[in-house]
């Protein structure tokens, strides 16, 4: 078992434990404004990427509540083009993967479409994160440089349903962060977004492979 593996087995647990309120899908519109400022003053556009993540559970109502998500989206979909994709990774952890590269707060809109529903079935505990995903195009390795795994080719903004709060996450390749750009972002939205103070719980969401996106 790899460190990716690792984390992503203990992350149900130890997202139970470290619980500090409910889920509230409300906050997600929070990165309405942050795009508008990752990209005009720091040059971090959206990939027009982002992914909600929950686990499992296994019963007949969860499974209908999933189906619900699905139909929701599509629905909207068809008028946003957002467009969404449902996989469970090897832990059982379900992610719900969107795309829509004309206008990233379709992708907070459906994001939260899909939170809400299964927070309003009851299943709000089961949700563990949303990611919205960046790339620096200020930088030579924007459009897919950094193919070695050294430099980072993506920024995330985490938000954790379990503690209620954001942090960013900024891999570089498939076991290391970037720690500068990280402690940059924080401090330039401690006052735009509610930013998780406690960074032993910045969980980190690795790609499998660098460049790819945690949930890929």
């Amino acid at each position: 078992m790899g460190l990716l593996d690792s984390i992503r087995a203990v992350l149900g647990s130890r997202a139970e434990a470290d619980a500090s309120r409910d889920a509230d899908p409300e906050d997600l519109f929070g990165m309405s404004t942050a795009y508008i400022t990752m990209g005009a003053e720091l040059g971090w556009e959206s990939t027009g990427d982002a992914a909600l993540c929950f686990a499992d559970v296994d019963s007949t109502d969860f499974a209908d509540t999933v189906d619900e998500v699905k139909a929701i989206l599509d629905a909207g979909g068809e008028e946003t083009g957002t467009t969404a994709d449902f996989h469970e990774d090897s832990h059982g952890y379900n992610w719900v993967a969107l795309h829509d590269d004309s206008d990233p707060e379709d992708l907070v809109t459906s994001v939260h479409f899909a939170a809400d529903t299964l927070v309003e079935r009851d299943y709000g505990s089961r949700l563990l994160a949303a990611l919205f995903a960046f790339e620096d195009v200020t930088d030579s390795r924007a459009g897919g440089g950094g193919g070695d795994g050294t430099e980072p080719t993506h920024a995330y903004w985490v938000y954790s349903f379990r503690r209620g709060a954001y942090y960013p996450f900024v891999p570089k390749g498939t076991s290391e962060r970037d720690n500068g750009v990280e402690f940059k972002l924080e401090s330039k939205f401690g006052t735009e977004l509610d930013l998780e103070p406690e960074k032993e719980y910045w969980y980190p969401y690795w790609p499998r492979r660098a460049g790819q996106h945690p949930w890929e």
